[in-house]
Formats: structure tokens, sequence, C-alpha cells
């Protein structure tokens, strides 16, 4: 039987530059590098360090390697790059028919 995955609607990207607002790591900002989907999960850079311990391979050496775990998406908010505030976000269509992302502080594109 296959599993039924709920994805939030969400309005973060890759390479939006975010704040993490809960959990251990709260308060640190990073850009996000990759979406997990399924998991309603993000990657961001510099936050949520883990240790992993790796066999040395043929390509790579062994040893305790450092890496980013996901980080749920109710965890992170928007850093707007205009007020530089961590904000929430909105859709709004331009006269040209555009539909833009805003921040809901300051009303400025993003």
């Amino acid at each position: 039987m296959a599993r039924i995955y709920s994805e939030m609607a969400t309005k973060l990207k890759k390479g939006d530059k975010v704040k993490v607002i809960a959990g251990k790591d709260k308060g640190k900002e990073g850009t996000i590098i990759s979406f997990i989907p399924k998991k309603n999960r993000v990657i961001v850079e510099g936050v949520n360090i883990i240790k992993r311990h790796q066999k040395p391979t043929q390509m790579s050496k062994g040893g305790i390697i450092e890496k980013e775990a996901s980080i749920h998406i109710s965890n992170v908010q928007l850093v707007c790059p205009h007020c530089n505030e961590a904000t929430r976000i909105g859709y709004k269509f331009l006269e040209s028919g555009e539909k833009v992302r805003y921040c809901k502080k300051c009303t400025e594109t993003i």
C-alpha cells in the first residue's frame, strides 16, 4: 500500500534567504539549498548541522563529516531583501498579469 503525503503549499524557493523561527537553531539565517516537497522539508545552509561517520571509499576519505540536515518548512520564514526582517509572503498580480510574491510587512515585491 502506497503512502499518501500531503504537500504543504510553500511560498519559498531554492536560493531564498530564510530565518529559523523554531527549534535548536532558532534565530539563525541561511540560504535554502534544496527542497524535499514530499516531506515538507528544506535544507538550509549552515543550519541543523549533524555529524556522520563515513567509511573510506575509493572516491572519498573516511572520517566524521559535518553536513546540514533537513528542517520542516513551518520552522523557517523568508527574510525580506528590502526591510531585512523575517516576514510572511503573499501573492499579487501586476498590471501586466504577472504573479509575484510580496512582503506582508513592507508590501515590496520579492
